[in-house]
């Protein structure tokens, strides 16, 4: 059987119409999503371009932080000014070796694409570029002429939001400004300033609590700390300092944007230099120990007030500070607690700080130089080339006014200079003859003094014939020291006695000398306010600060004002005279200082530096009041009172003794205490140690030490240790208003 089957259709037709139509609107929808991929892949390309050029401008701002501070000192340097080594100084270079630093022309590192191991590879960044056109990249903030690259924060004010300007009268300075970082004593703070320091720190309640006169304090004034995490100072706080900074704006994006047709705004940034003299209880560019003696003996007595710095430090026991900050790194018991309040196990950790912000205090008390992104702090530490001025050559054709050596090394600032000239022979080390300079009317003086050779036997050349027994003699205002010629009560003739302090009008006779007999000769001299003397086999220079006054009076010199600081080294250009040694040795010449309870006769202070083992045979710098009255001025400006206001002092030396050949009973310390050890040593400097002068370590219960940070311009001594924070800010605009301005 066979059988076959036909299935009928529906007749139908085909519009072509219909299916133009249709196909039409599937083209065009899938032209629209097209257009939309593209759109959307142009918009993902501009926001991966902005993101790549954010993360550029970031490493390139952090490459100017750490590179700017070391143009600045190498335009300090001698022949600086040279062909050969004034390019790379210039703001353009510190931008384009940023940008090359900080590898900015690439979004991937070479070391990533050889990682992929990809032949042909093809980068399809078209923000990547040599951005060789640093001119397109950084600007003034604004136009000034001969600035190409930044806006130098002198001699006018950039208005609300940027810092206070300096001012500058040194022509050279100002114009060198325009193209390098320049770090000068010739810029200050003068009456553009003033405005701005005022109305910037001024409380709620309108009163200047940080705000000092332009006229008093032009050189360090008091400036309100940065918020940054770096605990120096407190965020907010007052600090001494001067700051010097420039103004620029940055598109990264500048330089290729007819390319890449991304347009950026451009942000404007300050780059600060703050030079901060060291002022906190403790402070020293040094590898440091707190909280036990080189004896393992825990610190007894001790009271410290304040932030303590170190470069690196280790904390050992349960020592009662406030705050720790260092430049590398810090080492803490598990226990450690700072201003009574305990600290996390692991500071650093992150989110720590924020928790501890938030839930113990707003001011986390340990903190590393290198939490901050776009701030760097560089201590300023010649090590053992800060006591002596002999080990620096003379600097000249630097691009700064102010020389490197002269900035940094404390010798080399001294106002007055004692030098060690002479000794007796090879094998006599008896200092034979000194030379001293000072200051006198804005010029350097110098004169000779020689220890042997003298008029008569018994005295030296420093002495010069007055008068003949019972003869009288007008000193006039002047004061000097007299001896006293002739037979002496053991029948014997030399020096029956000397006497200091002889002003007016005097008549020289036996009684005054306690002397008998006839034909007696007066000599004079103007009272030393140093001199020479053996004790035990061993030299020793001898100075007595208060002496100075009177001295400098009858040489004709500049005030003690002027003449307020002093550097003891050993001429060791001389074939005959050793340099010294640090650690110091035995043979070599020692200072003392005598005299030296009362150092009110120096108005701005006094400063001793000194390449040479230093001993303190009396009191040092303890008096306040005389007859009832304060002895020292109090500052202008100054918000403490005469009750705590001491004429600001500062010692430095290779090594210090308490006593000379007694055993002191007590050794009680106030104010501050520095290092110029290196943080590279193996063994921690122990700030607190102590010895006395028959070189023994004082036991801990002898010590006391009662510390305090510098608050005021007015207390810093003529000499300092100098500290540079380097901070990169940018001027946004809760920035603008003069009341929430944080300059």
């Amino acid at each position: 059987m066979k059988t076959s089957f036909r299935k009928r259709w529906k007749p139908g037709f085909i519009s072509y119409v219909l299916v133009l139509t249709t196909g039409a609107i599937l083209s065009l929808m899938m032209l629209f999503a097209y257009r939309k991929a593209l759109a959307a892949h142009a918009l993902q390309s501009q926001i991966q371009l902005r993101t790549d050029y954010s993360e550029k401008e970031n490493a390139v701002l952090r490459s100017i932080v750490a590179i700017t501070p070391n143009r600045a000192i190498r335009a300090m340097k001698g022949d600086s000014r040279n062909a050969a080594n004034i390019g790379p100084l210039s703001w353009q270079s510190i931008f384009t070796e940023s940008i090359s630093l900080a590898n900015a022309g690439t979004s991937v590192s070479g070391e990533i694409v050889t990682s992929l191991n990809i032949p042909n590879l093809k980068m399809g960044n078209a923000g990547d570029s040599a951005l060789g056109s640093p001119d397109r990249i950084f600007a003034p903030v604004t136009p000034q002429a001969n600035a190409t690259f930044v806006s130098p924060g002198i001699n006018r004010s950039l208005g609300n939001g940027y810092p206070v300007p300096l001012t500058c009268d040194d022509g050279a300075t100002s114009t060198a400004d325009l193209t390098y970082p320049i770090i000068s004593s010739n810029k200050k703070y003068g009456a553009l300033a003033q405005a701005g320091l005022n109305s910037a720190t001024l409380n709620g309640d309108g009163v200047n609590t940080y705000g000092l006169s332009v006229a008093d304090y032009s050189g360090f004034t008091r400036l309100k700390y940065p918020n940054i995490n770096f605990g120096y100072a407190k965020p907010g706080d007052p600090f001494v300092a001067k700051r010097n900074w420039w103004a620029f704006s940055v598109d990264v994006a500048g330089n290729d944007s007819n390319l890449t047709k991304v347009a950026l705004s451009k942000r404007n940034y300050v780059l600060s230099i703050y030079e901060i003299p060291s002022q906190l209880s403790i402070s020293a560019s040094s590898y440091m120990s707190f909280g036990q003696y080189a004896s393992g003996e825990a610190w007894q007595n001790v009271n410290i007030s304040g932030a303590v710095y170190a470069s690196k430090a280790k904390v050992e026991g349960t020592p009662t500070l406030s705050s720790l900050s260092t430049r590398r790194s810090m080492t803490l018991p598990s226990d450690t607690t700072f201003g009574g309040k305990p600290l996390p196990n692991n500071p650093f950790a992150p989110g720590v700080r924020e928790n501890y912000q938030l839930t113990v205090g707003d001011f986390f008390p340990v903190s590393l130089a290198s939490e901050s992104g776009r701030a760097a702090f560089v201590p300023i530490n010649r090590g053992a080339n800060f006591f002596d001025r002999f080990a620096h050559a003379d600097e000249t054709n630097a691009v700064s006014s102010t020389t490197w050596n002269n900035y940094s090394v404390g010798a080399l600032q001294c106002a007055m200079r004692l030098d060690i000239i002479e000794r007796n022979s090879a094998i006599d080390s008896a200092p034979t003859a000194v030379r001293f300079s000072y200051m006198k009317n804005g010029v350097r003086f110098e004169k000779r003094i020689e220890y042997t050779g003298g008029p008569v036997i018994g005295l030296d050349k420093s002495w010069t014939y007055c008068a003949k027994q019972d003869e009288n003699r007008n000193f006039g205002t002047n004061v000097y020291e007299v001896a006293y010629y002739g037979t002496k009560t053991d029948g014997t003739t030399g020096v029956v006695s000397t006497l200091p302090g002889i002003t007016g009008s005097v008549d020289f006779t036996n009684d005054m000398f306690g002397a008998t007999g006839s034909d007696h000769l007066v000599y004079y001299r103007s009272a030393p306010p140093f001199d020479r003397y053996s004790q035990n086999g061993k030299w020793y220079i001898a100075v007595y600060p208060p002496r100075f006054k009177e001295y400098l009076a009858g040489e004709g010199a500049d005030s003690v004002a002027v003449n307020n600081s002093l550097v003891v080294n050993v001429d060791y250009t001389s074939i005959l005279l050793p340099q010294p040694l640090i650690p110091c040795t035995e043979r070599d010449y020692r200072v003392v200082l005598k005299e030296c309870n009362d150092m009110t006769s120096f108005p701005k202070g006094f400063s001793l530096v000194t390449n040479l083992r230093t001993y303190f045979d009396d009191n040092f710098n303890m008096v306040l009041y005389k007859d009832g009255v304060p002895a020292t001025p109090v500052p202008a400006g100054y918000t403490g009172t005469a009750d705590t206001y001491y004429p600001p002092c500062s010692i430095f030396a290779p090594e210090k003794r308490y006593g000379l050949d007694a055993e002191p009973l007590e050794v009680d310390l106030h104010g501050q205490i520095g290092s110029l050890a290196s943080e590279t040593d193996k063994d921690p400097v122990r700030p607190l140690d102590a010895k006395s002068g028959r070189d023994v370590v004082m036991a801990p219960s002898k010590i006391k030490v009662n510390l305090r940070p510098i608050t005021h311009p007015a207390e810093l001594p003529p000499i300092t240790m100098m500290n540079w924070l380097i901070l990169l800010e940018e001027r946004r605009n809760e920035y603008y208003s003069p009341t929430g301005s944080p300059w």
